[in-house]
This record gives C-alpha cells, sequence and structure tokens, in this order.
C-alpha cells in the first residue's frame, strides 16, 4: 500500500524546508549544489507572487517529498489564462510511489479555481520517466509547433 501524501500552496516561511529539495532539481538538471541560491530563487518567486509552488509531504511539517512550480501566463489566441507547470521535482525516496501525479493533480486543482484554460510544460528529450508520467495523465505531446529560446545574456 503506497503512502498517503497532502499537498500544500507554499508560502515564504516554507523556503527553508523546500530549498534543499529545489537545490536537488537543479543538480538533477546539471547545476552545481547551491543552497543559497535555491533558497534565493524560492524567496523571490514566493515573495513576488511571480510563481505558485506546490509541495507535497506526508505529514504536516515533514521533509518534503516533491514540489512543482507553476508560473502564469496568458494565452491571446485563447484569450484565456494559462500555467505554465515549469518544475516538477521528487525527492528520489519518494519515487514511484505517486507523489508526481499527485503534484500535478494538484497543479490540475490550482489552474481550474483559477480559471485557466490548460496546463502546460516541457521536458527534456531524454527524461522518459516523465514523459510516460505526463502521458499517462493524459497530457499531449505538441507536434504542431516548435520551440524556440534566445539567451539575451550570458550565463
Amino acid at each position: 500500500m503506497s503512502p498517503e501524501f497532502k499537498t500544500f500552496r507554499a508560502a515564504v516561511g516554507d523556503v527553508p524546508l523546500l530549498a534543499p529539495l529545489f537545490d536537488a532539481y537543479l543538480v538533477f538538471y546539471g547545476q552545481s549544489s547551491d543552497l543559497q541560491l535555491a533558497e534565493n530563487l524560492l524567496f523571490n518567486r514566493l515573495n513576488t507572487g511571480e510563481s505558485v509552488i506546490l509541495s507535497c509531504c506526508q505529514s504536516p511539517g515533514s521533509a518534503p517529498a516533491g514540489f512543482a512550480q507553476l508560473y502564469p501566463s496568458f494565452s491571446s489566441t485563447s484569450a484565456g489564462r494559462i500555467w505554465i507547470l515549469n518544475d516538477v521535482f521528487v525527492a528520489p525516496a519518494f519515487r514511484r510511489l505517486g507523489v508526481g501525479r499527485v503534484l500535478i493533480q494538484a497543479a490540475h486543482d490550482h489552474a481550474r479555481e483559477t480559471g485557466a484554460l490548460e496546463v502546460v510544460l516541457s521536458t527534456a528529450h531524454t527524461n522518459q520517466a516523465a514523459q510516460a508520467l505526463y502521458e499517462s495523465i493524459g497530457y499531449i505531446q505538441d507536434t504542431e509547433f516548435r520551440s524556440y529560446s534566445f539567451a539575451v545574456r550570458p550565463t
């Protein structure tokens, strides 16, 4: 039997609890570990209301099992709000227990509560585990549009 997980919307006061997990997420994507950077990123996003961070844990105050970060956006062609599911990460000890699915469902609930039209996401071509999860939930790979990016400052 899988353990039950509860989700909550993170606030600025939750940053110290979430920062180590966010740091692990950055390392997963090839960045150097930098806990202070992780704390600053989370604090700034939450303090300014630029993102919504949903966390999942087994009990209140326990270490988070995972998190999802959503950024608001708007679709001109659909004339409605969308949410970009930018970051989803599950701590290695909690993988394959349904945490990712719980977080994505919480993101969908948040989108519905805010009147959004859809939730969009992207993932690395090599992240087959995430792709399988997203597709099992009903996400459809975009075959109509290509994504591009342009760096306006050196990284």
